[in-house]
């Protein structure tokens, strides 16, 4: 019994200011994971109500579930017209963007060239500039070399504005390959390209695993060039498909509906390529 009490009292207690401390290292936080999921919330409840139980019960969970809306949006006519267009748009442009800041990143890391660090500097500055600023000249360019309303001048454009960063998250990786591997490859007679493609591009696969996820998200959820380069009804993405449900429908959870539908092929994206991207996104903060 004696032993018993001497445990009890000797046992850690946790002290007030262990508490508060931890309520305001944490809570922030917790409020932030709120404020995100929130919205996401309100989009699958929403997508499984009727019309009539969304006036009635806007936030609530669904009283008696339905996927009346999600069947509605797959069997229409345009739905997998707007698919096929995003998944054209999103494929072309994250691998042609891949590749071409793949061979400028293995420029700017091993090869020198006059000027390298200024055209380096100028391109990963472009990150900052928002493309509805150039939108006006670059419809002007585009109409004159008639591509306008053509899957291979969309892409090009997507290309262009995914370059700045894709080029940078590459060359930081491509630095950290050891110099004596490329030296070895070059001994053996591997010419440049094989040395990007056998020796750096596998060493890199979590920056390229990282990107294609990255550039998929942004191309896929895009909504203004898309929009503005994109006119023809047989020619408009899932998103601006699903944007158009705001303006002819005043069903809000029809249009709920459809924005699941939206974000399903990059949640399983992200999903099945969630251990690249998390490892290539913590390798790329700590170099130099």
């Amino acid at each position: 019994m004696r032993d018993l009490r001497l445990s009890i009292t000797s046992a850690p207690t946790i002290e007030p200011t262990r508490i508060l401390s931890a309520l305001a290292k944490q809570g922030p936080m917790v409020l932030v994971a709120i404020g995100a999921l929130l919205p996401t919330y309100f989009m699958l409840t929403t997508a499984l109500k009727t019309s009539s139980e969304y006036l009635v019960n806007k936030m609530g969970l669904p009283q008696a579930p339905t996927l009346a809306n999600f069947v509605e949006i797959i069997t229409g006519e345009n739905f997998f017209i707007w698919v096929r267009n995003s998944i054209v748009l999103t494929g072309g442009s994250v691998v042609v963007s891949i590749l071409v800041s793949a061979l400028a990143s293995y420029a700017f890391s091993r090869m020198e060239f006059r000027g390298k660090e200024t055209f380096f500097n100028l391109l990963t500055s472009l990150m900052i500039v928002p493309p509805i600023l150039i939108l006006i000249p670059l419809f002007v360019f585009m109409a004159r070399l008639r591509l306008i309303n053509t899957f291979p001048g969309t892409i090009l454009i997507y290309v262009g504005t995914l370059l700045p960063f894709s080029t940078y998250l590459l060359t930081r990786f491509f630095d950290a390959v050891p110099q004596e591997l490329i030296d070895a490859a070059v001994i053996d007679g591997c010419s440049s390209l094989q040395v990007l493609s056998k020796i750096i591009a596998p060493l890199s696969q979590p920056a390229l695993i990282t990107l294609g996820v990255v550039n998929t998200f942004y191309v896929w959820n895009e909504l203004l060039i898309a929009l503005v380069f994109m006119q023809h009804d047989n020619l408009k993405t899932l998103m601006i498909g699903v944007t158009l449900f705001r303006y002819h429908f005043m069903n809000v959870p029809l249009i709920m509906a459809g924005l699941v539908l939206s974000a399903l092929p990059v949640v399983a994206l992200y999903i099945a390529g969630q251990q690249y991207f998390i490892r290539g996104l913590t390798e790329g903060s700590l170099r130099e």
